[in-house]
């Protein structure tokens, strides 16, 4: 993945001192995004489904969910991708997607056909069961 941050270079900033960039992300002065690498898009691998996490990097919601999805994930890497999208500055994919709230989570079937979202934070114990409805996972 490719982060990219409005208006000035991250990297630069990350690789002079970390504290600055630590700082100017908590303010809001820099807004990072995380964008699809060159040719890679969110549509799902062929067979295998996906669930989009819309969020925004600030919003402690948010990382509370992310949690749950990075703890699913690395459990079921083999059935199912993950991907995370942040809002600012990159509105395309939140207008693509109708995204309102967020955390939202959208589910993409092996084709890529949306089957279901949720508003929210999703609770581990009900997204592993809403995965199982889906046939997204299997034990």
């Amino acid at each position: 993945m490719l982060y990219r941050c409005k208006h000035i270079n991250f990297m630069l900033i990350l690789r002079k001192s970390f504290i600055p960039a630590l700082v100017l992300l908590a303010t809001g002065i820099l807004t990072c995004w995380v964008d699809p690498s060159p040719g890679q898009t969110l549509s799902p691998p062929p067979g295998k489904p996906t669930i989009i996490e819309f969020s925004r990097p600030l919003c402690p919601i948010c990382k509370e969910m992310e949690a749950i999805l990075l703890e699913v994930k690395a459990r079921y890497r083999d059935q199912l991708e993950i991907r995370f999208v942040y809002r600012d500055p990159d509105e395309r994919l939140f207008k693509e997607f109708h995204i309102i709230f967020v955390p939202t989570q959208v589910f993409l079937d092996a084709s890529g056909k949306e089957v279901y979202r949720n508003e929210g934070i999703f609770p581990k114990e009900k997204l592993l069961e809403k995965l199982k409805e889906l046939r997204f996972i299997r034990d």
